[in-house]
């Protein structure tokens, strides 16, 4: 059974609430397929959003990136951060412009990152980035060398303030819109991957694996 989160005052979804999500389970599904997050935080007055890759363990979100990046060595300092995560699954097309809308799932973290200091973790959660993303590449490519690992800083970010919003389903219109002559309805959208293309110096007798040539964000494993 799912753990149903109690919001607090900054997750609560105010705004159509009944979309609000507050299960772990759903939320962790829409995290585990998407790939890029947002991150916002606030640096002398000044707000910042960076987009980035991350990948999930358990209740905890890890991000990395260069040790010298300005986003990591603020959070790094213990600044507060707010990580969303959108995935776009339609269109919605209403009679009215006024209630056109969209079908999305998203995700909204809020909290404080701590860097990853023990060198197996932070193996293991560069590990982890990589499964999330391509699963199966991590094991067929060269491992981070102990320079790149100095380079590189690993942030974890409890999974504890959270809430996710989703919408689904047809337009919704007006009573007195339902009779406008006009088309309505819901255009899908999903990520469609392409055929692979190989890198010019590769040896063509390099086969393409499995993990490239069916690839998708649906189910990772």
């Amino acid at each position: 059974m799912s753990e149903t989160h109690a919001p607090t005052a900054r997750t609560r979804v105010v705004r159509e609430a009944h979309r609000g999500v507050y299960e772990r389970t759903a939320a962790y599904e829409i995290l585990d397929e998407g790939f890029i997050c947002h991150v916002g935080f606030v640096v002398e007055g000044q707000p910042f959003v960076i987009p980035t890759a991350y990948g999930r363990s358990g209740d905890n979100l890890y991000i990395h990136g260069s040790a010298a990046s300005r986003m990591l060595r603020n959070l790094d300092k213990g600044v507060a951060v707010c990580i969303t995560v959108t995935l776009l699954d339609g269109l919605v097309l209403a009679r009215s412009i006024f209630n056109h809308s969209m079908n999305y799932r998203s995700v909204v973290v809020l909290g404080t990152a701590v860097a990853v200091l023990d060198a197996k973790e932070k193996l293991e959660a560069l590990r982890l980035l990589s499964q999330h993303i391509l699963p199966g590449r991590w094991a067929e490519s060269r491992q981070p060398n102990e320079k790149e690992l100095k380079q590189t800083l690993v942030m974890r970010l409890p999974i504890e303030e959270f809430s996710a919003k989703v919408r689904q389903g047809p337009p919704i219109d007006d009573e007195e819109d339902y009779s406008f002559p006009t088309w309505a309805g819901v255009i899908p959208l999903a990520m469609v991957p392409g055929a692979p293309i190989n890198d010019p110096r590769l040896d063509p007798k390099t086969p393409v694996p499995a993990y490239a040539q069916a690839y998708s964000r649906k189910k990772l494993g």
